[in-house]
């Protein structure tokens, strides 16, 4: 079986490549010219030059394979302005589909994000029936990941088979573009001085490769599926992270009001065009409890998160440090 990966340089791709290596399938990874090879470089796969924004660079792509993984999006959203976000995560997306129905590829698995779910009430978890709740300007990537979704149920009632995963916060090796990651390295510089109030759900990149190819084998086409990990609050997150670096946890909580207001200082300075260390977005999201249920995803995929968070962190770790990571300039805060 051969199947093509966009973004396989990315931080999800580069797994998932390593993950249906091992399970022996041929992998052909969807690259520009420009990428860092760092996060694949020790693995044997093809490679396609091509964009999700340029179609005619998807047909070649495409040719003999039997399955389309589309991980290709715009993940830091708190360093990228906001048309590349739409582009590249909505057109990028249609772009993809259509080509794979073209093509009469037999199955695509949507990389979504826990993110197109919107923000739960409080004291209850996300699932898949959850709609999004938030307007565009609140959370842009949501919203974008929102929109690819639509796009590809309107796919799904024109005969293409699209199944989509949703994962949560995702730690882990090969993230060599610090998706989720910065946090660790922020916390091994110190550089992390309060924590906000509310809580993530984490999961090991691993899991989310392999949660994958199970969406593949045994998803339903036009359903979604949560890939998600633990429920954590970020102090109990903050407490693995400096048990593994070897750093103290930062000590201090900040109240919720005090997250708000600073989101709202945040947003007005991104504005004005300064430049912000922090995006307005992440500030808002981390008062709050991004918490989800994962219990669709094991009764119908068999999918059940292996991998506990504290060994993602050390592996996430220990990769940085081995590729020269871990003294490098990163984002101060992780994405959802």
């Amino acid at each position: 079986m051969r199947a093509l990966i966009t973004g396989g340089t990315g931080f999800v791709g580069a797994n998932l490549a390593a993950y249906l290596r091992q399970q022996g399938w041929t992998v052909r990874i969807l690259r520009r010219a420009t990428s860092s090879l760092k996060a694949v470089e020790d693995l044997d796969v093809e490679h396609a030059i091509g964009d999700v924004l340029e179609p005619e660079s998807l047909r070649p792509a495409m040719v003999g394979c039997e399955a389309v993984f589309h991980t290709a999006a715009v993940s830091a959203y708190w360093r990228t302005p906001g048309a590349q976000i739409l582009r590249v995560n909505i057109e990028g997306t249609r772009n993809v589909l259509a080509i794979a129905r073209e093509m009469n590829v037999r199955r695509v698995v949507l990389t979504s994000s826990l993110a197109a779910l919107g923000v739960p009430a409080d004291g209850t978890l996300l699932t898949e029936d959850h709609p999004y709740n938030l307007p565009p300007g609140r959370f842009l990537y949501g919203y974008s990941k929102a929109m690819a979704e639509a796009i590809a149920r309107v796919f799904v009632a024109q005969g293409l088979e699209v199944v989509i995963v949703n994962p949560s916060v995702i730690l882990g090796p090969r993230d060599h573009h610090r998706i989720s990651g910065s946090l660790i390295l922020e916390m091994a510089r110190r550089r992390v001085p309060a924590l906000p109030p509310g809580g993530v759900n984490v999961v090991a990149v691993e899991d989310v490769a392999r949660g994958h190819l199970l969406a593949l084998l045994h998803g339903r086409s036009g359903e979604r599926y949560i890939l998600g990990g633990e429920n954590l609050t970020y102090r109990d997150l903050a407490q693995q992270i400096a048990e593994v670096v070897g750093v103290p946890a930062p000590p201090r909580v900040l109240p919720r009001r005090i997250m708000k207001a600073l989101a709202g200082a945040a947003r007005l300075a991104a504005a004005l065009g300064l430049p912000l260390p922090v995006g307005p977005d992440q500030l808002w999201l981390s008062a709050h409890f991004i918490w989800c249920d994962g219990s669709k995803a094991e009764a119908e995929l068999g999918y059940r998160p292996e991998i506990p968070v504290r060994e993602a962190i050390r592996r996430a770790w220990e990769w940085y440090q081995a590729h020269g990571e871990d003294s490098s300039k990163a984002s101060p805060v992780p994405g959802s």
